[in-house]
């Protein structure tokens, strides 16, 4: 049995010493016992290095950095690996390439571990200042590597912070840096280690303002931040506060999201808008109440409500984005260019409109006003969420046996999804209550489209989709000439 000592658990120069003397003389894997220090004694005798010279050897590039990084892991069976990809290479030498070998398939999982190792230290490592003793600058931090990888990132931090003198202490040996010499010391514990410092309290107030409630994905935070390092971070308190309150401080942001800045004017005085949805107990007592609505600031602007139109026990609800210009001058839904492109397509279909219920998911006009024309601005989460409370009472009076959502906002306001439009066309849908739900582009889509071949093929296909509805409610055809 052969015994090879190492100086260190990373000492990569040493095991390509030995390895390749040992690979040389024909050495089998088998019979190499790899050690660390000098307290690792094995179970065999005296360490026996001396080997004769013998076959030339030869290696890709690519196994040597993949060496240098495997060498760094904590698996004592690390040497064993290489030794024997070593004395593989030498007869099959597309081995690397070959991912399901056993061999190969380890060495890559223990070098993925140890570059994601140095990231989380590169990311994680928290400076905190201490006296020096002599009345200067110093900084100190503590870090829990799972593999031997100081001297691996060493370079990364004598270059982040090449003014700074610090020192980083860690189970597995200590990094020293005076500002001109990098010195590797001795293991420490987290006792050597400072608790805090005066800038931390900076430091949690700058995290705490830039903390996006909105874009807060728990299951890959803790991914990317796994727990294990957060007792090392002076933010990890505020992160399950600040998760608890994520949902309060989403739904300020919405709705709150900020509109064009009109000039707005005084409304008639008016009773505000109830609240209450059981207060309500006709569509004329909502058409009315409707009138006064103050759930979201586009009254403000906007000439007048515009309330849903059409049979009150209509067999199909038609569900726009919001009324336009004309909508909003008229009180009347879809009467604008949009409008007159949807009835054009409703009596193509064999549609009569006559006998629909028509209405938008925003009942107020919101626009940028330009020179002295009024511009169309879509309407945010916010407002289509407080519209929603008129939507539903229309839904509930009416009681229709298919509703049609015309574009991505009303789809949005019916089923609370943000989906894609394209991928929920022309499926066979439901709302909450088992309404069926036909999905389909908004009419204005069509007026925007520049090029006329693609404005004549998708007016036929939103014909068609109009033209499905006969299928389920044959009741909305168009009455036959006597």
């Amino acid at each position: 049995m052969f015994v090879a000592r190492l100086p260190h658990p990373a000492d990569f120069d040493g095991w390509r010493g030995f390895a390749r003397r040992f690979a040389q003389a024909l050495v089998a894997p088998s019979a190499i016992d790899w050690r660390v220090g000098d307290h690792d004694t094995g179970l065999f005798g005296e360490d026996v290095v001396e080997v004769g010279e013998g076959r030339a050897l030869s290696v890709p590039r690519a196994f040597i950095a993949l060496a240098q990084e495997v060498i760094c892991h904590s698996d004592p069976a690390r040497f064993d690996l290489l030794y024997r990809l070593l004395w593989r290479l030498q007869e099959e030498r597309e081995l690397l390439q070959i991912a399901s070998d056993h061999d190969v398939h380890r060495a890559e999982a223990l070098a993925r571990s140890v570059r994601r190792d140095m990231h989380k230290m590169t990311a994680f490592v928290r400076f905190r200042e201490v006296d020096d003793g002599e009345g200067g600058e110093a900084f100190v931090a503590w870090f829990e590597p799972e593999h031997h990888i100081l001297q691996k990132v060493a370079p990364f931090f004598v270059e982040r912070f090449t003014t700074m003198r610090w020192t980083i202490l860690t189970p597995r040996g200590t990094l020293l840096w005076d500002g001109r010499e990098l010195r590797l010391g001795e293991a420490a514990t987290r006792a050597q280690a400072p608790t805090s410092d005066a800038m931390e309290d900076w430091w949690r107030t700058y995290y705490a303002s830039i903390f996006n409630p909105a874009r807060l994905k728990p299951k890959a935070m803790r991914a990317e931040m796994p727990v294990k390092y957060w007792r090392n971070l002076p933010e990890a308190e505020l992160i399950s506060p600040l998760i608890a309150d994520a949902a309060r401080r989403t739904q300020e942001m919405i709705m709150s999201a900020p509109t064009s800045p009109q000039k707005r004017r005084p409304a008639a005085a008016s009773e505000p808008a109830t609240s209450n949805i059981s207060a309500i107990e006709s569509w004329e007592h909502a058409a009315a109440a409707a009138r006064s609505c103050r759930r979201c600031d586009l009254w403000c602007d906007a000439t007048q409500t515009v309330f849903g139109e059409g049979t009150r026990n209509a067999p199909v609800i038609f569900v726009g984005e919001q009324p336009g210009d004309q909508e909003d001058l008229a009180g009347k839904p879809f009467v604008g260019p949009a409008g007159k492109v949807f009835d054009r397509a409703m009596a193509d279909a064999g549609l009569d409109r006559t006998q629909a219920y028509v209405t938008n998911a925003v009942k107020h006009f919101k626009f940028q006003l330009r020179g002295k024309r009024r511009i169309h601005e879509k309407p945010n989460a916010g407002e289509v969420k407080a519209c929603r409370f008129w939507l539903d009472l229309e839904l509930g009076f009416v009681r229709p046996q298919l509703v049609v959502a015309l574009g991505a906002t009303a789809l949005k306001a019916l089923t609370g999804e943000t989906g894609s439009l394209a991928e929920a066309r022309g499926r066979k849908l439901a709302l909450p209550d088992g309404t069926p739900l036909l999905v389909t582009v908004h009419p204005s889509y069509l007026l925007r489209l520049p090029d006329e071949a693609a404005r004549a093929r998708e007016t036929a296909r939103f014909v068609a989709d109009l033209a499905s509805i006969l299928e389920r409610v044959p009741a909305l055809g168009q009455p036959r000439a006597a």
